[in-house]
């Protein structure tokens, strides 16, 4: 009905056609005002700073909500585990902020993976002859503009401490349009965006937290063999109880979770039933896939069990 009036209104003589224009010109206003009401720029946005930047490779706004949330959420995890939201003072005195996800150069494949998804963010290399790293940068902008306002559009949200109050302390920045490091209120006065939950079962009844938890697999997981032929999987970061708690209730085991030093919490699982529970999860689940340097060490992995005696029956994936 609507390409039939359009036809119309453009046979008119002299008028038509610039009817025709106007009414696109509505339609696509409409359509911008639709997508900016669903992924809303969080604060105001310097005009300098769309100039900056590489703003060719991203995409539109309405083509972030074809990013599955199951990759917000893994992307969540890992930056929970390799990622940190950099807030910090420039020369002048001003607020500079960047989320920045940091991995060994060898990985550089995910952060690779990642960019080719959100189009947002630059990667560098630093090649120390200790500790080469690659790491992807997203810069004030781009997370204003499309990263946060992704996840508040998908309500997923980072699951460790610190990351969280990384993540509140710059939406209150970006909403409070704070210009000056100065200004940036103190920690207990900054407004909370999500509360963590607040036992291991909470944390099971998150929509997003099987994905999550792949991430955060590539950041601090492992998958590998001991030295008595005993295949492991275990997760590993500072401590936080209730999270770590909630991985036996996602993996349905009893086994006690390690404090180590009084700093680190750590799941780990050997038992046969809990090996499958493990492959189940990575591989029968329907979850975004393990990606990079990880998806290799737990394909490797899976071969060594496929060949163990003491693992044998397992219900492996096809190679």
């Amino acid at each position: 009905m609507a390409t039939v009036i359009t036809n119309l209104m453009s046979a008119i003589p002299w008028i038509g056609q610039d009817i025709v224009e106007s009414t696109n010109t509505i339609e696509h206003c409409l359509l911008l005002t639709s997508v900016e009401s669903i992924l809303p720029t969080i604060g105001t946005i310097n005009k300098n700073a769309q100039k900056k930047g590489n703003r060719k490779i991203r995409l539109e706004k309405k083509e972030y909500l074809s990013i599955p949330s199951s990759f917000i959420a893994f992307l969540v995890g890992l930056i929970d585990g390799d990622g940190y939201i950099q807030i910090t003072k420039s020369s002048k005195g001003f607020v500079t902020i960047k989320l920045t996800i940091s991995l060994h150069l060898n990985d550089i494949s995910t952060l690779q993976y990642i960019h080719s998804v959100l189009k947002l963010g630059n990667i560098t290399t630093y090649k120390d002859i200790r500790s080469p790293t690659g790491k992807l940068i997203i810069n004030k902008t781009d997370l204003q503009q499309v990263l946060f306002p992704l996840l508040l559009h998908h309500n997923i949200f980072f699951l460790t401490e610190t990351r969280t109050s990384q993540f509140n302390a710059a939406m209150c920045i970006f909403k409070q349009d704070i210009k000056l490091f100065s200004d940036i209120p103190v920690k207990e006065n900054i407004p909370i965006i999500y509360k963590l939950p607040n036992t291991a079962v909470a944390y099971t009844e998150l929509h997003f937290f099987y994905n999550w938890i792949v991430g955060f697999t590539l950041s601090e997981g492992s998958f590998f063999m001991k030295s008595n032929n005993d295949g492991c999987f275990i997760l590993k970061q500072r401590v936080h109880t209730n999270l770590f708690e909630s991985f036996k209730l996602v993996f349905n085991t009893k086994r006690k979770i390690e404090v180590n030093k009084g700093l680190y919490n750590q799941f780990g699982v050997s038992s046969k039933t809990d090996i499958q529970k493990v492959i189940n999860f990575f591989s029968f689940s329907g979850l975004h896939p393990l990606v990079g340097l990880k998806y290799i060490q737990y394909l490797k992995w899976l071969d060594v069990l496929s060949n163990s005696f003491r693992y044998k029956n397992l219900n492996l994936p096809k190679k």
